[in-house]
């Protein structure tokens, strides 16, 4: 019988070693940390900061999320950092942006592409927006394309940066038009380029949807325009770039989800993904990404990485003469 309680004693242990080893039991023990590529304030921070609220619940991670604000180059430091230096135990987790870190990964210049990180989950879709001052005299894509027409390089207009998806809307809109505009990158990301439009240290700029939402709604600024397939149920009066004439797709439109490290135990990564997306499906969190006009797309771990795949194909293309 002693015999029989040892061998049993050891096979028990030897499970708890292996799940421990998988990375799966007990996780996470400890607060989790987010890196958010962008600084505070702009939509990335805005809304990684709602979508993980309900982390510290018992029906979902139950343990809270602290986000770690990386901002530079675009998101490049942030990336960089996370991708060569963070460690891969799902106690440290990043926020991705697409089309951003994949079209900086085809231009080069960074440490990271696709293959660097493990997709969680999709918390949202965020279409780039054409904008200008509430004061400004242009109120259509038809009056910016007329202006950069008679005035090329001038029409000055930021962004958060460069090869991030206010940057592919940028290019999109200046050879669908056959213009070409002065875009200027920012470094304080969303934020800072919407600040520069309010401040009229810009004629305009390509910005997030959620962020513009919100700017309008305070009379900051005018949208003009979206860069996507069909109108926003949050801006159902404000035509696509399509409907004016500029064949502008939605190829910029921004993936927000979150990532972990390539080599984190398989036994974390299933947690998180059978976790997370239901963490983005909770009523609050719904419910306060609506109050702020940030449209919400989950998508589960298999989706993202489809997702993933189809925009790199898609972004090699439209990169290529670049």
């Amino acid at each position: 019988m002693k015999k029989l309680l040892a061998g049993a004693a050891i096979g028990l242990m030897g499970l708890t070693t292996a799940a421990a080893a998988d990375g799966h039991a007990n996780y996470p023990d400890r607060p989790v940390m987010m890196v958010v590529s962008y600084g505070a304030g702009g939509a990335t921070d805005f809304q990684a900061r709602i979508v993980t609220m309900t982390a510290g619940n018992e029906d979902a991670l139950g343990m809270p999320v602290a986000i770690l604000n990386k901002p530079g180059a675009g998101g490049r430091v942030g990336w960089n950092w996370f991708a060569t230096q963070a460690d891969a135990d799902g106690y440290t987790l990043s926020a991705y942006n697409v089309p951003h870190f994949i079209a900086q990964s085809i231009k080069g210049g960074v440490e990271y592409s696709t293959s660097s990180f493990e997709p969680i989950a999709n918390w949202g879709a965020d279409p780039a927006v054409f904008v200008v001052a509430a004061d400004s005299d242009m109120n259509s894509m038809a009056d910016v394309v007329a202006f950069a027409k008679e005035n090329p390089g001038k029409l000055t207009f930021s962004g958060a940066g460069l090869f991030v998806g206010h940057h592919i809307a940028a290019l999109q809109i200046e050879k669908a038009a056959g213009v070409k505009m002065a875009y200027i990158p920012t470094k304080g990301g969303g934020a800072a380029a919407m600040k520069a439009v309010i401040a009229g240290d810009v004629m305009g700029g390509v910005n997030n949807l959620s962020d513009a939402f919100r700017a309008a709604a305070a009379g900051s600024v005018k949208i003009l325009g979206v860069a996507d397939l069909e109108r926003s149920e949050f801006l159902p009066d404000v035509p696509t770039m399509m409907e004016q004439g500029l064949e502008v797709d939605n190829a910029s439109v921004n993936f927000r989800g979150i990532m972990v490290p390539k080599g984190t135990p398989q036994g974390v990564i299933d947690k998180l993904a059978e976790t997370v997306p239901a963490m983005f499906e909770n009523a609050r969190v719904q419910k306060r990404m609506k109050a702020g006009g940030s449209p919400m797309h989950v998508m589960n771990r298999a989706e993202v990485q489809a997702m993933w795949a189809a925009r790199e194909a898609t972004l090699k293309e439209l990169l290529a003469g670049l």
